[in-house]
């Protein structure tokens, strides 16, 4: 197949693309910045027409992962930048698209289970999962990503495109060992013995392993029945405290200083980042992908973590 990556230059489109050439697929990034790349590049601004539009028509599938990273302070200007980022890009494919003399059979549109409440109690799937963003006592900016997510969402869906299946992709953190990732991060603060308990250690933390999040991709490309949106995450969601826990057993490491919610605030501010992507609670789980028949490589944090820090310390993507 051709597959074509809008924002296929980031840690997520390098799994992919990794991923999609093993097993022999022809791969284009679209990218604002066009650099010495395995597979082809090619130029876009993620606004308007372009050049770009023809490897669009006659491909396969699109895979749109275009936006700005949300690991940053939500000041105003971030803020929009966040927000226009996805939505315009969004737009942009799908006028493509539907303008298209051979549009792709499929669309695998970004999405993030972050678009679930913050809460404790009940696991979120696709039919019975609380959206979030009316949630009480919550900071506004865990409201402003849940408004993000729906109006990525609906960004997708504003022009008719019937002759494309469109699956939005609701993926919680992907772990792989690549560095600058979540868990290479998280493995730094283990290392340094700073991968304690984050604020109360009760939030869940939703998860997919690398190999399962391109196995999933594959599987959604595959299977003409599954549209709209489809929660990429293991079917086992667990608490901050235990999933740390677990990492520091899997390094070997038995101390990890804890760090208190007004710790994390305070960090937060000198990395230029948001307490969000630590203390809210994303209890998220598969519900179509199991429906689907879909069996995950790694389902349980205890066997993921073992294999990712092997890979890990051994340096290695694979």
């Amino acid at each position: 197949m051709k597959i074509v990556i809008p924002g296929g230059t980031g840690q997520i489109g390098q799994i992919l693309t990794r991923a999609f050439v093993a097993a022999g697929h022809e791969v284009v990034i679209l990218s604002r910045t066009v650099s010495p790349s395995a597979v082809r590049v090619v130029a876009w601004d993620a606004i308007n027409s372009g050049e770009w539009e023809r490897e669009i028509d006659g491909a396969d599938v699109v895979v749109n992962l275009a936006g700005r990273s949300v690991n940053c302070r939500y000041s105003a200007a971030n803020r929009r930048d966040i927000m226009e980022s996805r939505v315009n890009s969004t737009r942009a494919i799908a006028k493509a698209m539907a303008g298209a003399v051979r549009p792709p059979k499929v669309w695998l549109q970004s999405s993030t289970a972050t678009i679930y409440a913050h809460r404790y109690d009940t696991p979120n799937d696709e039919t019975t999962g609380l959206i979030g963003g009316d949630e009480p006592n919550v900071p506004g900016t865990w409201r402003f990503s849940t408004d993000v997510a729906k109006a990525w969402e609906s960004a997708a869906s504003e022009i008719p495109l019937p002759r494309t299946r469109t699956v939005l992709m609701r993926t919680a953190m992907v772990m792989s060992p690549d560095r600058d990732g979540v868990f290479d991060v998280l493995a730094g603060l283990v290392r340094k013995r700073l991968g304690g308990t984050n604020g109360n250690g009760r939030q869940f933390v939703s998860w997919i392993h690398d190999h399962d999040f391109t196995r999933a991709a594959l599987w959604l490309i595959d299977r003409d029945d599954l549209s709209g949106p489809v929660n990429l995450c293991s079917p086992n969601p667990l608490p901050n405290a235990e999933f740390m826990r677990i990492l520091r057993q899997a390094a070997g490491i038995k101390i990890g200083l804890p760090a208190t919610k007004w710790m994390l605030e305070l960090g937060a501010i000198f990395l230029k980042t948001e307490t969000e992507l630590i203390l809210k609670s994303r209890r998220v789980v598969p519900g179509r992908l199991m429906e689907s028949g879909f069996r995950f490589e790694f389902p349980e944090w205890a066997n993921a973590t073992r294999d990712l820090w092997g890979r890990y310390l051994a340096g290695g993507k694979d």
